[in-house]
């Protein structure tokens, strides 16, 4: 097997957002450097972040030797059906259908909620209107478990609590306007310099520091360090506000920084190349 990549010595957790508006309390950032320091909160500019806000931060720290994870899915389903959008897309890449997405949106601070409502009952489930709920459930390879259970929220199911299906589309429009300035893995290869984001699942991270299904909010400064401690970091500095999205961003920016080293973690065995081409990946799933 390859190995991973040993260049990074920052590591970022992007909690994103695919809220209607121009700043989202959703999102948080946290970021750590190698060794054990406790990660620490990202200040928005703005008070509240923007998407394009964050866009511009990964930009600016393009060359630096950091691994950037976004908590949203980079892709849709492709192999399944054969389409990312059965009907409308022609696409076979996933950049095609970033470029798809960014071109049919004109939401303020790239919002994608306009796109999936201009296709609900087509391509997405927004409620009882729509018809059986089931008919909408597309999952890519990566969150299709071994045994064949599905793991997280599809991206054609836009209603919900747990539904990823705007934050991703917004997500997807960030990602085609990075245009390339810095690496998206596994569409891109590694280089060994600069650098790369990937797609994360919090609840990995959660798992990895010890945390039950169904239990992976962390609410409070004891249970944060203890999450820390798990992933072998130092305890926190307090914060404002203990948020689900800034406990989140922390725990799993330091449980990015102990996953990096894993050759696994960058060479699945399932992950084949057309569907790193066409859905990507959730780094974390081996």
């Amino acid at each position: 097997m390859p190995p991973s990549p040993t260049h990074f010595r920052r590591f970022a957790a992007i909690d994103w957002s695919g809220a209607k508006g121009a700043r989202h309390p959703g999102i948080a950032i946290g970021v750590c450097d190698s060794g054990d320091a406790a990660p620490v909160l990202v200040s928005p500019p703005g008070g509240l972040w923007s998407r394009a806000e964050v866009l511009d931060w990964v930009r600016a720290h393009a060359d630096i030797p950091m691994l950037i994870g976004f908590d949203f899915s980079f892709s849709a389903p492709f192999l399944a059906r054969g389409a990312h959008l059965p009907g409308e897309t022609a696409s076979t890449t996933a950049r095609q259908l970033w470029a798809h997405v960014d071109a049919a949106s004109d939401e303020t601070d790239l919002g994608a909620a306009g796109f999936l409502e201009a296709r609900r009952g087509t391509h997405f489930y927004l409620g009882a209107a729509d018809g059986t709920k089931a008919d909408f459930l597309h999952w890519r390879a990566c969150e299709v478990a071994h045994d064949g259970s599905t793991k997280p929220s599809t991206v054609f199911d836009a209603i919900g609590a747990a539904q990823v299906a705007k934050a991703s589309f917004a997500g997807m429009r960030l990602l085609h306007r990075l245009d390339g300035r810095v690496p998206v893995w596994p569409f891109d290869p590694v280089p060994d310099r600069g650098a790369v984001v990937v797609e994360i699942y919090t609840a990995i991270a959660a798992r990895a520091a010890g945390l039950r299904k169904g239990r992976s909010k962390l609410r409070d400064a004891t249970a944060l360090d203890a999450g820390l401690a798990a992933l072998g970091s130092r305890p926190h500095a307090p914060l404002e506000r203990y948020t689900d999205h800034a406990t989140d961003a922390l725990l799993t920016a330091a449980w990015l920084r102990r996953a990096a080293n894993d050759a696994t973690l960058w060479h699945p065995p399932a992950m084949t190349r057309e569907i790193a081409v066409s859905e990507g990946w959730t780094f974390g799933i081996a």
